[in-house]
């Protein structure tokens, strides 16, 4: 199962930050020379394929939509590389008109200057067309590069890249180059920036991270999509690829938790994560349901994801009832929140809370600060009942502009009623 496969009435926010009707909702598009890797990038980021299994993968014929229904609805269109949309038959209003971010992947371990060309001529014609669109330049393959030669790549790419838009007058024309792989976080790290920059909100999300953090003795909060480990937000702290990794590798000890010891590992839907080979969507469903009857059953022992000598104590309980001052119906066991808490040998804490049905937010902080849990308890759900307040002012606002529009479309109807027989 993947993004593609659930429904359009889930009650998530995705419907308020894509734009106004699902016709106009922000797309991607993936565009590059033919085996560059954008298909193999697309399964393993959003439908969770093995990175060995795209190996197998045929070429791209066709121009391939894909409607992603998460945090935020958006599509990404994967072209064919030996599609020349040049061709007077293509409309490039069509095509770049409603792009919000378009990436173009290189392979790095081929003969790039065919792909540098084919990049400057699709950057000319995309800025033309549509000025806001986000260009997005993804280096791709560089797991099998020395460290030097990945450097050197980039460097060479990007100088490349910019004097020749210089030279076309686009100096202006803003790219951002990632370094990328299937094989590590990288291709993650780079996908979560790119769908950041198509969040509205973003800002103020940052906003309540920090005020999270600064309350709460918190190192580092990232705040993910569960599904495709994309962190949508982080607070303005710098972000080191070690702290996204393990957060990141953290969702995936949940998930493999909750699969052993939650209650619906047993019995038919035990058989149907074995053959759906680990689907993350019924998964991460999984972790919320087992706290219903469960309190603290999945603990377990975990190596560090990046110290293989310090131990690592793996607790999860259902808490979100203690956020209260009065007993309620969370407290005595309706609870569908997933909590989990990571205790490093170095001393380092990894907390993760439910914020909704496809996020989690996921904090770093030390041992000594996680004694007051009862105050980070209280700010994470200040947190979530402020993203809630701010997507309740963007439904609203929806709704406004809506019925500004019926309005209008009435007023219309009434005047041409009024003039319409001469």
């Amino acid at each position: 199962m993947s993004y593609s496969d659930y429904g359009d009435n889930d009650p998530i926010y995705g419907d308020d930050l894509a734009d106004e009707d699902r016709e106009s909702r922000p797309r991607l598009m993936l565009m590059g020379l033919r085996r560059s890797g954008k298909s193999s990038i697309q399964r393993v980021v959003f439908h969770k394929m093995s990175p060995t299994e795209t190996l197998f993968l045929e070429s791209t014929s066709k121009i391939n939509k894909d409607n992603i229904h998460s945090f935020i609805d958006f599509q990404v269109w994967d072209f064919p590389g030996q599609m020349d949309f040049f061709d007077p038959t293509f409309d490039t209003t069509a095509i770049f008109g409603e792009v919000g971010a378009l990436v173009f992947v290189i392979d790095s371990q081929d003969d790039y200057m065919d792909a540098l060309v084919r990049l400057h001529s699709t950057v000319v014609a995309a800025y033309r067309v549509n000025p806001n669109i986000t260009f997005e330049v993804f280096i791709h393959k560089v797991d099998g590069l020395s460290e030097d030669y990945k450097i050197d790549t980039q460097r060479d790419i990007q100088q490349t890249t910019t004097d020749e838009l210089a030279d076309a007058g686009l100096e202006n024309v803003q790219l951002a180059f990632y370094l990328t792989s299937i094989y590590d976080h990288s291709i993650f790290e780079a996908f979560s920036k790119v769908i950041q920059k198509l969040i509205p909100q973003l800002p103020t999300l940052e906003n309540l991270l920090n005020i999270l953090c600064a309350n709460s003795g918190i190192e580092k909060a990232f705040l993910f999509d569960v599904i495709s480990k994309i962190y949508i937000a982080t607070d303005s702290s710098p972000v080191d690829s070690q702290s996204y990794e393990i957060c990141s590798d953290m969702i995936d000890v949940i998930i493999d938790i909750s699969s052993i010891y939650g209650r619906a590992a047993i019995g038919a839907k035990s058989q149907a994560y074995l053959e759906d080979q680990q689907d993350a969507h019924d998964d991460w469903t999984n972790v919320q349901d087992d706290h219903k009857n469960s309190n603290g059953a999945s603990n377990g022992q975990r190596g560090g994801a990046n110290d293989n000598q310090s131990q690592t104590v793996v607790s999860t309980s259902s808490r979100a009832g203690s956020l209260n001052n009065q007993p309620t119906a969370t407290q005595n066991g309706s609870n569908h929140e997933a909590f989990s808490v990571i205790k490093l040998g170095n001393g380092t804490v990894l907390y993760l809370r439910e914020v909704n049905k496809y996020l989690a937010l996921i904090c770093l902080l030390r041992a000594e600060t996680f004694e007051k849990q009862g105050l980070i308890d209280y700010n994470v759900h200040c947190f979530k009942e402020a993203m809630d307040q701010v997507f309740e002012l963007k439904r609203a606002e929806r709704t406004r502009r809506e019925m500004e529009a019926h309005r209008m479309m009435e007023q219309q109807q009434r005047h041409n009623g009024m003039y319409g027989h001469g």
